[in-house]
């Protein structure tokens, strides 16, 4: 399993363990056909509000996980969790184990569905915390659990999951929508699908469903398949795993199609395979499909039936996305701007300060100040068009092209620096106390080709 915000959005977190827990099982109400959850979609994840022992979370819904995963909680006074032990986990990257709590028998509430004896794991390290690179508060991730007990629509373009019992569940016609075999093993989804190769025929290949990854597509290089990687490609950072940094390549495909879904021009990434040394076990796959994918239907998970339906929205002509920047982004705590009010109608013009404190300050009637997440570079591909303009990492992001970006989500701000091919993107910096304006255009990513 992958839990995704990549680069081109999205950090990567892999995990490759899981609970054996006895008689964990969800249920709803006898009264109730299903239960309907309102999510956000934030970059191509599903982000569900979530009870743990009566503390309200938010958690992201994750068919490639097994048992929740319980991490960032720095900004909870408390959360009782049961039964705890130590244990050291180990996943993907080429760092040491590290060290987590196991914790069973607790009460788990996703909307009025409820587990009251889930085993969950503690993640201790800080620093895998994905809230300051998805723009708002996440505590863990969730999965098999709930996927398991219940036949999950996951309505992507209407933002909503309905939970049925396998009984209630009555599958629709419809000249949109395919059903599909789905094949699960240690409590991981598989769809079988097929790329484009360079001779223009097919190779079959077999994909991990990953709700938890933002990316489109995943593949591990295996040349006697013919997946070997296009010549135009670039080397890229594509995230932290459990134990170290995750590298590899990006790249499109010709196309790629699941069932008789078909996307040309299909964005990939080849990761290393040596981060994937301490997972044993990969289920046979030839990679990963993730959410930017899959929000281009809706669709019916029925693990207890083996099955995945596919009905195309409104999302599924929309261009992939890529960083043509070459800029990664995260929330790195808060900062004051002061604001000089010219009018009765409160309209300023804002003159940004760093300051300190949790609250607003009037100062006199002419100007206040506000208090706004700071946003800075966090990560910087070599060569890409923002590099050779000159910005670093830990640079503060106050403005691109004249918006100031207090005013944007994150997700939002990185859509503005990759509007698309040939636009001009001016980025207003603070450095060292300094503002800075840089220029620069944004670029085809493939036109290096890869080194033979």
């Amino acid at each position: 399993m992958y839990l995704a915000y990549k680069k081109t959005y999205l950090l990567l977190l892999f995990f490759a363990f899981s609970l054996s827990g006895f008689g964990q099982h969800f249920h709803i109400s006898n009264k109730k056909k299903f239960e309907k959850i309102r999510f956000e979609l934030v970059n191509n994840l599903m982000v569900v509000p979530v009870e743990l022992n009566g503390a309200k979370l938010k958690f992201i819904l994750d068919t490639g996980v097994g048992n929740p995963i319980l991490f960032n909680l720095t900004n909870q006074d408390s959360i009782q969790i049961n039964d705890v032990s130590t244990i050291f986990l180990r996943g993907l990257g080429e760092g040491d184990p590290i060290e987590a709590l196991k914790s069973e028998h607790n009460t788990f509430k996703v909307g009025q569905a409820v587990c009251f004896n889930q085993s969950l794991y503690v993640v201790l390290d800080k620093d895998l915390n994905f809230s300051t690179s998805l723009g708002m508060p996440v505590h863990g991730i969730i999965g098999y659990d709930v996927f398991k007990d219940f036949v999950v629509e996951a309505n992507y373009s209407k933002r909503f999951l309905k939970l049925y019992r396998p009984e209630d569940y009555r599958y629709k016609q419809g000249k949109r929508a395919e059903t599909l075999p789905l094949s699960i093993i240690n409590k991981k989804a598989y769809v079988e699908g097929a790329v484009t190769k360079n001779d223009n025929t097919e190779a079959p290949v077999k994909l991990l469903v990953d709700t938890g990854s933002s990316d489109a597509l995943w593949l591990f290089r295996d040349p006697e398949k013919g997946l070997e990687i296009p010549n135009k490609s670039y080397e890229d950072f594509l995230g932290t795993g459990l134990n170290g940094s995750i590298f590899g390549k990006r790249t499109k495909l010709k196309g790629m199609r699941i069932g008789s879904f078909r996307f040309d021009e299909a964005k990939v990434a080849f990761p290393d395979r040596d981060s994937f040394g301490a997972i044993k076990d990969l289920g046979n796959r030839n990679g990963s499909v993730g959410g930017e994918v899959l929000k281009r239907f809706n669709v019916v998970f029925d693990y207890p039936d083996s099955k995945i339906t596919l009905r195309k929205n409104a999302n599924f002509n929309i261009p992939f996305q890529y960083n043509l920047a070459g800029l990664d982004l995260q929330h790195n705590g808060v900062r004051y701007i002061s604001e000089r009010i010219t009018d009765s109608r409160g309209v300023v013009i804002s003159e940004h300060k760093k300051s300190f404190g949790n609250v607003q300050i009037l100062m006199g009637s002419r100007t206040r100040l506000s208090l706004v997440p700071e946003i800075v570079v966090s990560g910087i591909r070599a060569g890409s068009p923002a590099a050779e303009a000159g910005l670093k990492e830990g640079d503060v992001i106050l403005a691109v092209n004249g918006k100031k970006i207090h005013k944007y989500k994150l997700q939002e701000v990185l859509q503005m620096l990759n509007a698309r091919e040939g636009k001009r993107v001016k980025v207003l910096i603070e450095r060292y106390n300094k503002d800075l304006l840089f220029s620069f255009v944004l670029k085809d990513l493939f036109e290096i080709k890869r080194p033979q």
